[in-house]
């Protein structure tokens, strides 16, 4: 299945089920989604409840709370997460609060649907990674899909919460056909384990994903047996599974494609340095962007971002750095 597809049939079933889901972005509506996810929508279910809006992220977010207040569920499409930054007082000081400011009695179901990173010379406005600004605010719930199955279910669930949810997916993502499976008990805070092993643990989420599994074919072929681990939920974190997980291995390597500093992967070696200090070998490897804008140029671009190639040198060199 397409990851597009993953999501707009979860989109489409959700609305189908219940009338009071309502998407609402830029191009959401005639032109079927900056990136196709709601194709088809607006002539199923009018432009009542696929409604096209202008060239205002503040807007979109505030009407979606609003809506969400008044008993709606709506659906907040916003073009890429560099653009929700116009948002942010409205996600942060209203969406994230009003639920716990009324002491319960408002409830907040409502999605913040944006792709983020690096796709393809889209220059420095168009090309970054939020997910640490939304993933410290208390009162929200910060998914990323990396997938087909997990963009299906993944925001199924988050359509039906009673709390606000951040559904970050990659732009690079869309056209990409995944293979899908079927879910009988789907956990949306369960990181996958998508590859076991037994030398390595290595943390990804999100584009990353897919550079992680064609470096570990490399790390396979020097006799590195590496395990893949999905994040799925960045708030909260699956520390359960990671922990497990580095037990068993004794090393983490953590991989993610936004800025180095202050970035996911400092949240999640916190997190690790509190639960699994005493099962660690050696000190937890980050494979991150650089600490600079994304530039145009592609070349640039590539060398600002972690790639298969990056990833296996940099875990062989602090392999050899720390005897391990």
């Amino acid at each position: 299945m397409l990851y597009r597809s993953a999501l707009n049939r979860a989109i489409d079933e959700c609305m189908e089920e219940d009338e009071s889901v309502v998407i609402l972005g830029e191009d959401v509506g005639r032109y079927g989604g900056s990136y196709r996810v709601s194709e088809g929508l607006i002539s199923k279910y009018s432009e009542k409840r696929v409604i096209d809006t202008p060239i205002a992220e503040l807007s979109i977010v505030g009407n979606a709370i609003g809506m969400a207040i008044a008993g709606l569920r709506p659906i907040a499409e916003i073009m890429t997460e560099n653009f929700s930054l116009l948002a942010m007082d409205q996600i942060i000081n209203h969406a994230s609060k009003l639920r716990y400011m009324s002491g319960g009695k408002m409830t907040i179901p409502m999605v913040v649907r944006m792709p983020g990173g690096v796709s393809r010379q889209l220059a420095a406005q168009h090309s970054e990674s939020y997910e640490t600004l939304y993933s410290s605010v208390p009162g929200l719930i910060v998914l990323s899909a990396s997938n087909a199955t997990y963009a299906y279910y993944g925001l199924k669930w988050a359509i039906k919460s009673n709390d606000p949810v951040i559904f970050l997916e990659h732009e690079l993502l869309y056209p990409m056909e995944m293979e899908f499976k079927e879910i009988n008990d789907f956990d949306p805070f369960r990181a996958e384990i998508v590859k076991v092993g037994k030398d390595l643990t290595i943390l990804t989420y999100l584009k990353m994903r897919y550079d992680v599994l064609e470096a570990e074919k490399d790390l396979a072929k020097k006799g590195i047996d590496a395990e893949i681990i999905d994040l799925n939920s960045l708030r909260p974190l699956d520390i359960e599974t990671i922990a497990s997980s580095i037990k068993k291995t004794k090393k983490c390597v953590i991989v993610e494609e936004d800025h180095k500093t202050g970035g996911m992967g400092a949240e999640v070696v916190a997190q690790i340095m509190e639960k699994c200090f005493f099962d660690l070998d050696a000190p937890v490897l980050r494979i991150a962007g650089e600490d600079v804008p994304i530039p145009y140029n592609r070349k640039l671009e590539l060398s600002v971002i972690p790639t298969p190639e990056k990833i296996v040198s940099k875990i062989l060199k602090w392999k050899a750095e720390n005897g391990i």
